[in-house]
């Protein structure tokens, strides 16, 4: 039974060169890359839980007031686009920064629309109010409820 070692030259063997050739090793060691990767991956899923919630404010609770001093102005813009001012409805929307002068004692004014309306007619609102009358242009919005 023979053995070939692989260092022969096709003689049999007989004719042995002493030197050894070892030659480099071209491939890249890819297991220390997956153990790093897999450490990862285990420490994002055990912390994922925590980066979804955010942090834990407890806000504090206020008293809503009931009644207020003055009436305040509201402009509120309805699904077709209709402008109201306190539940009067607003024909010519070039006169309601007049009109909002003459009812009320107050440079405020809110400016409630539907969530389907375009922002356009909200940009109109807002432009005719805010350029050359200079009110202070609250826009409003509703507290979205939170389901648990």
């Amino acid at each position: 039974m023979a053995f070939s070692t692989g260092n022969s030259n096709g003689y049999g063997g007989r004719f042995r060169r002493s030197r050894v050739s070892v030659g480099a090793l071209s491939e890249m060691n890819v297991v220390p890359l997956v153990d790093v990767v897999l450490v990862l991956l285990i420490i994002f899923m055990l912390t994922a839980h925590v980066m979804e919630f955010g942090l834990d404010v407890q806000a504090p609770a206020v008293k809503n007031a009931t009644e207020t001093a003055e009436d305040l102005p509201v402009v509120t813009i309805t699904r077709d686009a209709k402008l109201y001012l306190n539940d009067t409805p607003v024909k010519n929307i070039n006169l309601l920064a007049s009109d909002i002068r003459s009812r009320f004692k107050t440079n405020s004014v809110f400016v409630l629309a539907d969530k389907s309306v375009q922002y356009g007619e909200v940009a109109n609102v807002v432009s005719a109010l805010g350029g050359e009358n200079k009110f202070d242009i609250k826009l409003v919005a509703k507290q979205q409820e939170i389901r648990k």
